[in-house]
């Protein structure tokens, strides 16, 4: 019960007091919320950060190999084009028997094989007739490997049945020396290039040697 007259100075300064207090106190009620709602806001997108840097961090660690491996592949590429090779050829034998007839002559620096090399008295032991062929090598030797063309011959015939080309190296490894191989063409013919290589196989094989002399 209020002892001032309604619309007096004193009821008037004291409602304006009570209005100037409630506003004050709503103002700070929101200053309060609005401070909950930063921190929280603040928070979220600090995580969201942490997140995101957590998968940026996890994506380039999984690639940094693949990556690693490209610019090496690259670099070897450029290099090997510019390199000057020296040719020189091998010739090795295979299977069991091989008659003197279809072997290259002996003399001009090309081998010959012996007769405990041409194994001619060899047989299995199921007693099964015996297809002899050879294989002439020619290496040409590129960078820290070689290009290897070979030619598959039956005997007493002039030219090969089949011809082919790889690119070989070896590295020594923790666990041993492990061998590099690259198929590079077939029969003349450059073999499809991989999606995923670096690797030029028409450049490789253009280092290959062929029976007729032909070029890729």
């Amino acid at each position: 019960m209020s002892y001032l007259a309604p619309g007096s100075p004193e009821n008037v300064a004291l409602a304006q007091h009570v209005n100037g207090r409630l506003r004050a106190e709503s103002r700070i009620v929101a200053a309060r919320a609005f401070l909950f709602r930063a921190i929280g806001a603040g928070a979220f997108a600090a995580l969201a950060g942490i997140g995101i840097g957590a998968a940026a961090y996890g994506y380039a660690y999984m690639n940094q190999f693949d990556s690693a491996a490209e610019r090496i592949a690259s670099a070897m590429q450029a290099a090997l084009s510019d390199v000057t090779l020296k040719t020189k050829g091998e010739v090795t034998l295979t299977d069991n028997t091989l008659k003197l007839e279809g072997l290259p002559k002996a003399g001009g620096g090309v081998p010959s094989p012996t007769q405990a090399q041409l194994g001619q008295d060899a047989v299995p032991a199921s007693k099964a007739p015996v297809n002899t062929t050879f294989t002439v090598f020619k290496q040409v030797p590129y960078m820290d490997g070689q290009i290897v063309s070979g030619w598959n011959f039956r005997a007493n015939e002039e030219k090969p049945f089949q011809q082919y080309c790889y690119f070989s190296r070896r590295s020594n490894e923790p666990k041993g020396q492990v061998e590099i191989k690259i198929d590079l063409a077939m029969d003349g013919k450059v073999l499809p290039q991989p999606v995923k290589s670096d690797v030029n196989l028409g450049i490789l094989a253009s280092n290959c040697v062929w029976f007729e002399g032909k070029a890729l």
